[in-house]
């Protein structure tokens, strides 16, 4: 097993949900985190309690689908806070319409943060990654990415992309020591899928909670790169 202590994270979404819980989870291992997010206050809120861990924290306002503020920002982030050693794309929205009644910017802006989110912050991580020869990359997708339904059509191709984009990219990097996870959870307890969507009530005994999937998250980094996990495409974690 490898040690994560002083490495670099940056969690984007890392202000709440499964994200905060990600890089809390991060921070008590000693990895320095760097999280982003839209919303500066909830992010200033998150960023008290990773201090609170004893960890160098950062963070940067920004919106993954916009190309240029994701490359401006992480520029920044490197040349402030040094080069990441991963990457956690956790960044995403939802939206759940039937195919004609879903307004075309909306399954636009669906498939823009969840697939093109991902896609910039690789780009704008990689090189240096590349660099160093060494480096992890987890992409969160989802169980809608792995099989269509009714009216997830936005949600479904942005996270099915996101598994195939992964994959390719695990293939490329490889050489580079630098692995590439894809996670397919399905429902998690979180602010969307209760408060919002309001597709679970968040029972521990039938969800999975935020805190359990961030611990998942810890020890894939965690497992040595020449045992078990040298390059991952997929690994899911339905309850």
């Amino acid at each position: 097993m490898q040690k994560l202590t002083g490495k670099k994270a940056i969690v984007t979404g890392g202000n709440r949900g499964l994200g905060k819980a990600v890089a809390l989870a991060l921070a008590a291992e000693g990895v320095e985190v760097a999280i982003t997010g839209r919303d500066e206050t909830t992010i200033k809120e998150t960023v008290k309690e990773l201090e609170g861990k004893g960890v160098k924290v950062a963070y940067s306002v920004f919106d993954v689908s916009n190309q240029k503020e994701v490359e401006s920002a992480v520029e920044k982030l490197q040349n402030e806070f040094g080069t990441f050693d991963i990457l956690i794309n956790n960044a995403g929205i939802s939206g759940f319409q039937s195919f004609l009644e879903m307004p075309v910017e909306e399954w636009q802006r669906i498939v823009q943060t969840n697939l093109f989110g991902p896609y910039y912050m690789a780009r704008a991580v990689l090189p240096s990654m590349i660099e160093k020869k060494c480096g992890d990359i987890i992409n969160v997708s989802s169980t809608a990415g792995l099989k269509g339904s009714a009216n997830t059509s936005a949600y479904s191709v942005s996270k099915a992309g996101l598994i195939s984009l992964s994959e390719s990219l695990m293939y490329e990097m490889r050489k580079n020591n630098i692995r590439v996870t894809t996670l397919t959870p399905s429902t998690i307890a979180s602010d969307m899928s209760i408060k919002l969507l309001k597709i679970t009530d968040g029972n521990p005994e039938k969800v999975l909670q935020p805190e359990d999937f961030a611990e998942l998250v810890v020890d894939i980094l965690k497992l040595n790169r020449r045992a078990l996990l040298p390059n991952a495409s997929l690994w899911s974690t339905n309850p």
